[in-house]
């Protein structure tokens, strides 16, 4: 039998942490108002546990060191957890932000 334990945690994590933090309190701390907004929503979906902070900051055009920054912010607020070492570490959000609840959020 497979083992399907990464999954498993990942669905647990995502549905205590919508439980916790709401899409529209959730928009708010990835992307507040005041511009960016659709860059750091996309930038944070990319945070899926497979890409390094640089990838993502590459993939977007976003200057590493405001992401950087951005990231740290996301850390501390607790919406992204850095799941190994600098500078190999992943970066894995809590759960997908869709542009509807971005909408709402707003």
């Amino acid at each position: 039998m497979p083992d399907h334990s990464e999954a498993l945690l990942r669905a647990i994590l995502s549905m205590t942490a919508r439980v916790a933090i709401p899409p529209s309190e959730l928009t708010q701390i990835v992307a507040p108002r005041g511009g960016g907004g659709d860059a750091q929503l996309a930038a944070y979906n990319q945070c899926d546990g497979t890409k390094s902070q640089g990838e993502i900051a590459k993939e977007m055009k976003i200057d590493p060191g405001s992401f950087s920054r951005t990231v740290s912010r996301w850390i501390d607020a607790g919406v992204v957890i850095r799941l190994g070492e600098p500078p190999n570490a992943k970066l894995l959000h809590i759960y997908p932000l869709t542009r509807e609840h971005a909408r709402e959020g707003r």
